[in-house]
């Protein structure tokens, strides 16, 4: 039996234990994680914490939600059995209709068809680190190889206990200007990193230019048996001495070997998803759903949000 909980009646060791035990689990969707991106997240929970779904949940106008939190690429339906079209379309249903908004990325185990959501593609690019980096380096495409070895030629460092301030710094004062992230929005990507460097599954790394000056920084969480390219930052420097490239290039090669998913989060952008591809990554779908109940004047204004949001993703 499925059940909606609130945030208050969920056991979070339970909770936690199916994500850890789950046949796709994620580390967006342990508890501590959801607690920081999502204070006050609901919950639909099938049997003894069987299988579970997040219900990031917030509320305005007076209508509550569910929508993509910050941080997190893909939650959906996570279960220690079998996962099938049914299974989740099951969960689904069970959505309370007090959520008259509902937007959700499903992770790449979700099958779903339906008439009464509107359903579109995510994408992400993944990297079996599984093989040798002999292996792995020969399935870079020229122009990485062509960029990493310029990379090599500029007398860069890597630091793997970058200062996460600097790293968001680096972020906000170049590519972030783009974005229109608040500063809540980076208390909380601080906040994060922080507690996944204290859980032991999060790391900062960064690239020093010759100058001694931190021009590329990125932060890696590894939960799961996958290593996820959550966050980075790189000055015009970095983009002159391909320092990304050198800094990813080195987290590959030290990893390589294990029985791990390299995960770049991914990319509708055609620029970024041509970078990621470069370092022989395959391109893999999740599907993002959604379903817009609100009354009318509320629900025109949330679609040209909704819109708006997606220029400025993609």
């Amino acid at each position: 039996m499925i059940q909606y909980l609130e945030h208050k009646n969920i056991d979070k060791a339970k909770w936690d234990a199916c994500i850890s035990n789950s046949i796709n689990g994620m580390i967006y969707a342990y508890s501590w994680y959801l607690d920081i991106v999502s204070p006050g997240w609901e919950g639909l929970v099938e049997d003894d914490y069987k299988s579970v779904m997040p219900l990031p949940m917030a509320e305005k106008y007076g209508f509550r939600y569910t929508y993509p939190p910050p941080y997190i690429q893909q939650l959906g339906l996570f279960s220690t059995s079998s996962l099938n079209e049914n299974a989740v379309a099951d969960f689904i249903s069970k959505i309370p209709a007090k959520y008259k908004y509902i937007e959700m990325n499903l992770n790449e185990q979700n099958p779903f068809v339906s008439k009464e959501y509107k359903i579109s593609k995510g994408v992400t690019h993944l990297l079996n680190l599984n093989k040798t980096y002999k292996n792995i380096l020969a399935n870079f495409s020229t122009q990485t190889k062509r960029n990493l070895k310029k990379a090599q030629a500029a007398s860069l460092t890597i630091t793997k206990v970058a200062p996460i301030e600097k790293v968001i710094e680096l972020f906000k004062d170049n590519r972030g200007k783009q974005y229109s992230h608040n500063s809540t929005q980076y208390s909380t990507l601080n906040k994060l990193m922080e507690t996944c460097i204290k859980r032991g599954v999060g790391e900062s790394w960064g690239v020093f230019a010759k100058e001694n000056e931190l021009s590329a920084g990125a932060f890696f969480l590894t939960s799961n048996g996958r290593a996820i390219f959550l966050f980075s930052g790189a000055n015009d420097k970095a983009y002159e001495t391909h320092a990304m490239t050198f800094l990813i290039n080195k987290f590959i090669e030290e990893h390589s070997g294990q029985n791990l998913i390299f995960d770049f989060e991914g990319s509708l952008d055609k620029d970024l998803a041509r970078f990621y591809k470069g370092f022989g990554s395959t391109e893999t779908i999740y599907l993002q759903i959604r379903k817009n109940t609100l009354p009318l004047p509320v629900k025109l204004l949330k679609e040209f949000q909704y819109k708006k949001k997606s220029r400025l993703n993609n």
